[in-house]
């Protein structure tokens, strides 16, 4: 299980856990699970999509960063 935290510079949308997530890279768009490798890479404009227990959410953003480690992934984004 990821531990999964979005941010925008309004507000805290999301900070909880999930099974995976799936960001639009400027490289491209990669899926995010458990026992991901370090990474940090760019978001441009896309779904972040994330699975909790409450099913699919999916989240449009203007660009941003991700940071993965130890199964914590955060988010930092323009909605």
């Amino acid at each position: 299980m990821l531990t999964l935290k979005i941010v925008s510079p309004e507000k805290i949308v999301y900070d909880g856990p999930c099974e995976r997530v799936k960001v639009p890279g400027t490289l491209g768009s990669f899926e995010i699970l458990d026992n991901h490798a370090p990474i940090i890479s760019s978001l441009e404009t896309g779904v972040v999509e994330y699975v909790t227990e409450a099913g699919t959410k999916s989240l449009e953003i203007d660009g941003g960063f991700v940071s993965v480690r130890q199964n914590e992934v955060n988010l930092c984004v323009e909605i």
